[in-house]
């Protein structure tokens, strides 16, 4: 008997034991329909393209659209090339007082963090000069180039909100470009933008804004700044 017991009892399959039905983890089993230990319920399905752009806010620049749509085609009529465009622009800061005070620097970066929501790029002095008292590799400030949406948004916000902010503005000077289409304009209060809470203002600190852009002239890229909406003063 108990060799045909052995006989009709179904084998387990190699390197294993039998699949047990009904069991902890199958379908059917004690573990059907209940959430794992700890309470945790499963992860949802990604949402589509267009509901994760609902939820999280990622609508284009508008500025970066008017380029597209509009600033093109008109540059095209005017001038007739089809390339004109803004590459990057950098923000650049100088914090002097940091070689002594490494302290002051950390406000600087926090600044032009709050402004630019990206990640400043401490800067450091190249070389030691005796007449400054400057040791090299000493931090001596902080930089940030914006490239792509990020890029578009805050020239949208310099252009429409920091510079009708700052005191007696007439314009930013039209004589200010380097003779190969990039443009560079200074700041004298980073306090221009709403991101900064002035209460907590450690001291009011200037930068520079370099708008670089892939015109050939200055002429060309004046004209480019210009349908992107930056305000030249009339010389």
């Amino acid at each position: 008997m108990a060799d045909a017991d052995e006989k009709t009892k179904p084998k387990a399959p190699q390197g294993g034991k039998a699949p047990q039905a009904g069991g902890k983890g199958q379908p059917g089993g004690r573990g059907a329909g209940r959430p794992p230990k700890g309470g945790a319920a499963a992860a949802p399905a990604p949402a589509a393209p267009a509901a994760r752009a609902r939820v999280t806010g990622d609508v284009p620049p508008r500025l970066r659209e008017r380029f597209r749509t509009a600033v093109i085609p008109t540059m095209m009529k005017e001038r007739g090339y089809t390339n004109p465009r803004l590459e990057k622009i950098v923000l650049n800061m100088g914090v002097g007082e940091g070689k002594e005070n490494p302290k002051v620097l950390d406000f600087a970066v926090a600044d032009l963090l709050a402004i630019t929501g990206q990640k400043p790029v401490v800067t450091r002095a190249k070389k030691s000069i005796a007449n400054f008292k400057l040791r090299e590799n000493v931090p001596i400030g902080c930089k940030v180039t914006l490239r792509g949406a990020r890029m578009y948004e805050f020239l949208d916000r310099l252009v429409n909100v920091a510079l009708p902010r700052v005191r007696d503005f007439k314009g930013v000077p039209p004589k200010a470009f380097d003779g190969r289409g990039n443009y560079a304009l200074g700041l004298k209060e980073q306090v221009i933008f709403p991101e900064i809470v002035y209460d907590k203002v450690d001291k009011v600190r200037g930068m520079d804004v370099i708008m670089v852009t892939s015109a050939r002239t200055d002429e060309e890229a004046k004209s480019l700044l210009t349908h992107l909406g930056v305000p030249f003063r009339e010389s």
